[in-house]
């Protein structure tokens, strides 16, 4: 399946995975040090769904805040 949603374009985004050892200054520490930083991928949660698309009911992959947001009229 796509990670891609149809209504919104929404899809996977690359980012950092940064981890941090130490006590922040502003909780009576010394500071934070931050490790080597590595690569991680944020995956959109994309659900299945039959919806009505011009009249006909078609099977599209959408994300879920398009499903909550009323954009996507779901056929039961």
């Amino acid at each position: 399946m796509a990670r891609r949603c149809d209504i919104c374009g929404k899809g996977t985004i690359s980012g950092s995975i940064v981890p941090r050892k130490g006590q922040a200054k502003k909780k009576g520490g010394v500071g934070q040090h931050i490790g080597v930083t590595k690569k991680r991928v944020f995956r959109p949660n994309i659900v299945s769904v039959k919806a009505l698309i011009d009249g006909t009911p078609r099977t599209i992959n959408v994300c879920t805040r398009c499903l909550r947001s009323g954009r996507v009229q779901k056929v039961v």
